[in-house]
């Protein structure tokens, strides 16, 4: 379980097909924290470290097909950006809010629009079952990132981000027709399943 609160943006500095896997090695300050088999969110997909490398601060996870198709981690490129976060202590505050780090689907961002030292992102998203919902001042995590949605729509929303946020993540990288991952909020799903199988009845 994660919080949505992204601790480094890392650099990919390997990229390794295995058949139908993806090997993705990055450049991260705590490399040498990490331990095989922890589990560490990646622009919102929770994968296992696999390979570290405490000399070089480097370490590896391993994206199965699945995940590939599922998110934007199949995009990645030598240089690119990626979002990290360790997985939530028990003890530690909940900043952001509950993110699992099973990716939902993709959406596309269509505009960044700056407003006086901080940006607006509107990302849009094929609708893919009705339970991905998202609502004014909700919480949805975007490539891991906790964010608070504002101008809720059917199929689009909009994220204000501050200045902290856009250099210490990967939004900066962000620009319209980037590929983002999107995890609809938890608590908002299980509601709206309820209410889908309660009309249904």
């Amino acid at each position: 379980m994660f919080s949505g609160i992204v601790e480094e943006a890392a650099e990919v500095v390997a990229l390794e097909k295995d058949k139908g896997n993806l090997h993705i090695t990055m450049k991260c300050s705590f490399a040498d924290e990490l331990a095989i088999d922890q589990s560490v969110c990646h622009n919102g997909v929770c994968l296992t470290v696999v390979k570290v490398d405490k000399e070089k601060k480097n370490f590896t996870v391993t994206a199965i097909h699945e995940t590939l198709i599922k998110s934007n981690l199949g995009l990645l490129q030598l240089g690119d950006k990626v979002n990290l976060e360790r997985s939530m202590k028990m003890n530690s505050f909940l900043d952001g809010h509950i993110v699992q780090g099973h990716v939902d689907q993709t959406a596309t961002c269509t505009e960044v629009k700056e407003a006086e030292g901080s940006w607006y992102f509107t990302f849009k998203y094929e609708p893919a079952q009705d339970d991905y919902i998202t609502v004014e001042k909700g919480s949805v995590s975007v490539n891991g990132v906790s964010l608070t949605v504002v101008n809720s729509k059917d199929n689009s929303f909009q994220v204000a981000i501050i200045p902290y946020t856009y250099d210490m993540t990967n939004f900066h990288q962000i620009k319209p027709g980037t590929i983002v991952n999107l995890e609809f909020d938890i608590l908002g799903k299980y509601i709206a399943k309820l209410i889908k199988q309660q009309l249904g009845k």
